[in-house]
């Protein structure tokens, strides 16, 4: 719903910043999802009239207009729109303007011919949403005049507000600004047109019969006459323009008029083809047919509600468009106007199923107010004299069906007070209710509460408890934390496996999920003992025995991507693995393992992951061993030992395993027992004091024999430089010369840092030398 802040102002005195008026129809419930300020950056735009339209050779959807723009020189004008024709009166922007949005306009060529400015739709504008074609002007203006001083137009303040389904009074700007006056303490007022009536009277000329009052609770008509149907006045093709409203003439834009303000729907029709000069309310019957004003044939059914002239034929599908049949044109000049009340549900319905959304069928699909007629119709005639010279006929044509039930409610002072969380005391609530249009009649503490016609939805005392909250504020109200059984969390153990998922997908791996089961034979491929549980009765016979560890399936992953020219590969898997049972168990020993393979690295990039693995359990007192594991390369393996207990394996895939599977890159391999590793020890993370003195690097290169582990050399380090060790980070592996054979150059880089001081060269320098003599001491190592 947009509404404009000057339209609001002529139902209260709205003063005071329009961001601050924004934020309270926020917490009114009134959403602003936009606020814009139109009627400005329309410098350079002028009335211009067409003067030629010609074909461009080879192009289908542009052509060249010829405009006069007030100069006495022609502009040509490339232009996309077919809604044009010589002798209209539009927009042109022209060279150097810039228009609303802070699009500059500028001399270009589109098929090789130029075009000097821009002809604009209301949208380009920033009159509305219409985009359709070119804003059509009134043929009196002259060119050359400054667009806002040929439509009067002012700088003013339009909000584009959410509307909840549970506010159809929003649906107007009278609706939204009865809440915002309410809100601020200001005098709310709505329109008092006065109507002249002269003539015979209404009823004499037309007749209303509801066959289905059960879906049309009330149904009134007023007849005008001596109606001449013209362009609207400037003022009013402005505002609809700006509320995304395209104007059509001044009858049909009067209609449109008073449905945004007063947020009734309304419809026109020319009397003189309104068959039998009456209506008949009925239900639709299954395949009846109706051309409506977008000229559609639509067909209704038993569901639908139709308008209908007396003698039973269909002019319009109630709550949602009028016919063709009786549409308003330049040679009418009597109206019978029609003003209803529809259920609700019955014209949702039906605007779902035809597929057919309009605005008046948003207004009575949310619920219209059913006692505003007499001043929407009122509206409608005093606009009409003064527009389009008509009369009104005296009285009116006035049929009630079944309206809304609006039995006082119960509102219990305590129970506001407990569902909002407040302390308010009885006046408060009951003057927050009258404020927008509520009777309350007080019962001791509590209210007997009597909703306005406009507010029918309102049928629970929670509905109208929401309406305190609303005009209390909701920002006034302290918000808590709503109480909870919390009868379910995650276990330590599904943290902890989704801080390792995480933490893989931090390293660039990508999520394996490989059957359990193994062909037979797999085991052996991947150099394992063939030691797999067999199945009795599998699923398919060549996936019939239980997998041993995860090395079958990832291997087989990397190998189907190597097949296919996807190299460097990068993977894990947290699932189970089956063992053959200890002798005193009936069960396979079922585990839960995680494992990473990493296609492209060498042990090293196991390691890595290995590290990765222990940081986020927080595992103390891990270290890994050189030794042989079953599918991995014989020299460059290793267990993973934490408190004592190999928990899991690491190194690099054997070769002849890669071979086997037509893999032609080192694959880095890790695999660690969850069900172990989660048993022992772990996730202690001590707080360190954070040091704000300088640190100082080193880095130490050593020679070290192949079999020395990494993880033991940096244990050393750690040992030898104590507490003044920040961090330590091996930044190179090399083999070659002059590297020996048989042994390789571990470089690391040590950050050394004090709590309580800025270390001195001397204490840099001790502790360097330190851990020199423990490294070459305890692994027989080289300082390079």
């Amino acid at each position: 719903m947009k509404v404009l802040l000057s339209w609001l102002r002529e139902f209260a005195p709205f003063d005071g910043d329009p961001e601050h008026l924004g934020e309270l129809l926020s917490d009114l419930g009134l959403a602003v999802e936009e606020m814009q300020t139109v009627g400005e950056g329309l410098d350079g735009v002028v009335v211009a009239r067409i003067l030629d339209i010609r074909a461009i050779d080879g192009a289908d959807k542009i052509r060249l207009v010829d405009v006069d723009p007030g100069d006495g020189e022609a502009r040509q004008i490339v232009c996309g729109a077919a809604n044009i024709a010589v002798g209209d009166t539009v927009p042109l922007a022209t060279i150097g303007a810039v228009l609303p949005g802070g699009f500059e306009i500028a001399r270009r060529k589109m098929r090789g011919q130029e075009s000097a400015g821009m002809l604009c739709s209301a949208r380009e504008l920033g009159f509305g949403a219409d985009h359709a074609g070119i804003l059509q002007l009134d043929g009196a203006l002259q060119p050359g005049t400054p667009l806002r001083e040929a439509l009067g137009i002012e700088p003013d303040v339009l909000y584009d507000l959410e509307v909840n389904p549970n506010r159809p009074d929003a649906m107007s700007v009278a609706g939204v600004a009865r809440d915002l006056a309410a809100r601020m303490g200001l005098p709310f007022t709505l329109p008092s047109p006065r109507v002249t009536r002269t003539g015979e009277p209404a009823d004499a000329v037309a007749t209303i019969e509801l066959a289905d009052p059960d879906l049309c609770g009330r149904f009134q008509a007023r007849v005008l006459r001596n109606v001449t149907v013209g362009q609207s006045p400037q003022w009013l093709a402005n505002r609809l323009t700006q509320l995304g409203m395209r104007p059509i003439n001044a009858l049909v834009d009067i209609s449109n008029y008073v449905m945004l303000e007063l947020g009734q729907p309304n419809h026109p029709y020319d009397l003189a083809l309104v068959p039998g000069g009456g209506f008949r309310v009925r239900r639709g019957r299954d395949g009846e047919a109706l051309t409506t004003l977008d000229d559609v044939e639509r067909r209704v059914s038993v569901d639908d509600l139709l308008i209908c002239g007396a003698d039973d034929t269909p002019i319009g599908i109630a709550g949602v468009m009028g016919g063709a049949s009786c549409e308003i044109s330049a040679s009418t000049t009597d109206v019978l106007l029609e003003m209803a009340w529809f259920r609700p549900m019955a014209i949702s319905r039906t605007s779902r199923r035809l597929g057919l959304r309009t605005e008046a069928s948003a207004r009575f699909d949310k619920g219209c107010d059913p006692e505003v007629i007499d001043l929407a119709a009122d509206r409608f005639c005093q606009l009409a004299a003064e527009i389009c010279g008509a009369t009104t006929a005296p009285g009116a044509v006035d049929v009630r069906g079944e309206l809304p039930d609006r039995s006082p409610v119960r509102v219990r002072t305590a129970r506001v007070n407990a569902v909002l969380g407040t302390d308010l005391d009885a006046p408060t609530v009951a003057g927050h209710l009258e404020s927008i249009g509520f009777t309350t009649t007080p019962v001791g503490a509590d209210h007997d509460v009597v909703v306005p016609s406009w507010r029918y939805d309102s049928s629970a005392e929670i509905d109208i408890i929401e309406e305190v909250a609303r005009l209390h504020g909701y920002s006034r109200i302290a918000p808590e934390p709503l109480p909870s059984s919390r009868t379910g969390r995650l276990t330590e153990r599904q943290l902890e496996r989704r801080a390792l998922r995480r933490a893989m997908v931090g390293m660039g791996l990508a999520e394996a999920m490989p059957l359990p089961f193994l062909a037979p034979g797999e085991l052996t491929r991947c150099g394992l003992p063939d030691v797999g549980i067999s199945l009795a009765n599998p699923l398919v016979a060549d996936e019939s025995v239980l997998r041993t560890s995860l090395l079958p399936g990832l291997v087989q992953a990397v190998a189907h991507n190597a097949t296919r020219r996807q190299l460097g590969v990068g993977l894990f898997e947290i699932g189970h693995v089956f063992r053959p049972p200890p002798a005193d168990q009936l069960l396979p020993d079922e585990r839960e393992c995680l494992a990473a393979i990493r296609a492209g690295l060498d042990a090293e990039g196991a390691v890595a992951a290995w590290q990765v693995v222990a940081d986020t359990l927080a595992v103390a007192d891990a270290t890994v061993v050189n030794a042989e594991v079953s599918g991995l390369h014989p020299t460059r393996s290793g267990l993973i030992v934490v408190a004592g207990e190999a928990v899991g394996e690491l190194g690099e895939i054997d070769p002849e395993v890669l071979a086997r599977h037509d893999i032609g890159e080192r694959v880095a391999w890790l695999q660690v027992d969850l069900t172990r590793l989660l048993a022992l020890p772990h996730g202690d993370r001590p707080y360190r004091l954070v040091s704000r003195f300088p640190s100082s690097d080193i880095d130490l290169a050593f020679d070290v024999a192949d079999p020395v582990p990494v993880t033991a050399v940096e244990a050393t380090v750690r040992t030898a430089a104590a507490d003044l060790l920040d961090s330590l980070q091996l930044f190179d592996v090399f083999r070659g010369a002059p590297v020996g054979e048989g042994r390789r150059s571990l470089a690391f880089s040590l950050r050394l840092q004090a709590p309580d001081r800025t270390l001195t060269d001397d204490e840099v320098q001790g502790v360097r030398q330190a851990v020199i003599a423990a490294v070459e001491q305890a692994h027989d190592a080289k300082l390079r």
